[in-house]
């Protein structure tokens, strides 16, 4: 317990230095965030600094090896694809700040990227044995065998696009990884103890980039955070056998995926809308809700529902 407290404030400490570090460096470029017009709520927010991610990924990357060494394999995994996801995010934003619109990497290349660095993780759990997955709430594991491999790449798209929809609101995306990563590190303390640590590590990276992430924020994570963030708890469950629990635990991140599909589906077959917006965040603050009290609400859900699955772990 004193190292995962040790790794969790050096990583607090690290990404801290390396927010303030990016933070001017960032509006030198003129690397600020390009906002839709119709989102008549974030007007204000256009120009704001993005690609903030980096910080809290570089951060629990460094003090993650520090603690772990180069010792296990799934950690040095968990890393490497948290970066690969993280450079693809990275390219989508630096696009956008170059074209100055909204639109990035085309959504197959997204997608080509990510089934390519999820395939990976498919094949590295079905090569090293990784294919039992524990059932929330029953106490029993199933063997998934062969399927583990369709399944991860499931998990991956969805867990990472989810994640990447829910990055919509200052402090959202963030708070809300932040509850499911310290549940997940809870969780797996005993039976994957350096994927525990390794929790805890991004939770320290993450709430020293809350404090600019906020409303009002000083600084957005991007697609270069968001897509780290869907990747890094896609490893942390996939690798420990927990994949089971992100749609429990992570509950919001299913609520903001699902609500943009019924939205599609439904609006091209009548032509109206089930939300006011999607993702259902901003159906939210479009009915008046503050940025403030939608974040704390999905972080509280999330976190409400990680004990809930402690409960019966």
């Amino acid at each position: 317990m004193k190292e995962i407290c040790a790794a969790a404030l050096a990583a607090f400490a690290l990404s801290f230095v390396l927010c303030e570090l990016l933070l001017p460096l960032l509006k030198r470029l003129g690397a600020g965030q390009y906002v839709l017009g119709y989102v008549k709520e974030h007007k204000g927010k256009g120009g704001t600094p993005t690609m903030g991610g980096l910080a809290f990924v570089c951060a629990a990357a460094v003090v993650g090896l520090c603690f772990s060494g180069v010792a296990y394999p799934e950690v040095n995994l968990t890393l490497v694809m948290t970066a690969g996801y993280c450079l693809v995010g990275f390219c989508d934003d630096f696009l956008k700040i170059r074209r100055k619109d909204n639109l990035g990497l085309k959504p197959y290349q997204k997608i080509v990227f990510q089934v390519a660095i999820a395939a990976i993780a498919a094949a590295y759990c079905y090569v090293n044995g990784i294919t039992s997955v524990n059932i929330p709430f029953f106490g029993i594991s199933a063997d998934l065998l062969w399927g583990v491999i369709p399944a991860v790449l499931f998990v991956f798209l969805a867990t990472v696009n989810c994640v990447n929809l829910t990055d919509g609101l200052d402090g959202l995306a963030g708070g809300t990884s932040f509850c499911y990563l310290a549940a997940m590190g809870a969780l797996t303390v005993f039976s994957s103890g350096r994927l525990s640590l390794l929790c805890f590590v991004m939770c320290g990276a993450l709430a020293a980039f809350l404090i600019f992430n906020v409303n009002r924020a000083s600084v957005f994570m991007g697609d270069t955070g968001s897509l780290a963030l869907g990747a890094f708890i896609s490893c942390v469950s996939v690798f420990s056998g927990n994949m089971l629990y992100i749609p429990v635990t992570g509950v919001m991140f299913v609520v903001s995926g699902i609500s943009v599909i019924v939205q599609v589906i439904y609006y091209k077959r009548t032509k109206r809308r089930v939300f006011l917006m999607a993702p259902v965040h901003h159906h939210f603050q479009m009915k008046g809700f503050s940025e403030a009290k939608i974040a704390y609400a999905y972080a509280a859900v999330t976190a409400a529902a990680g004990l809930l699955c402690l409960m019966f772990a």
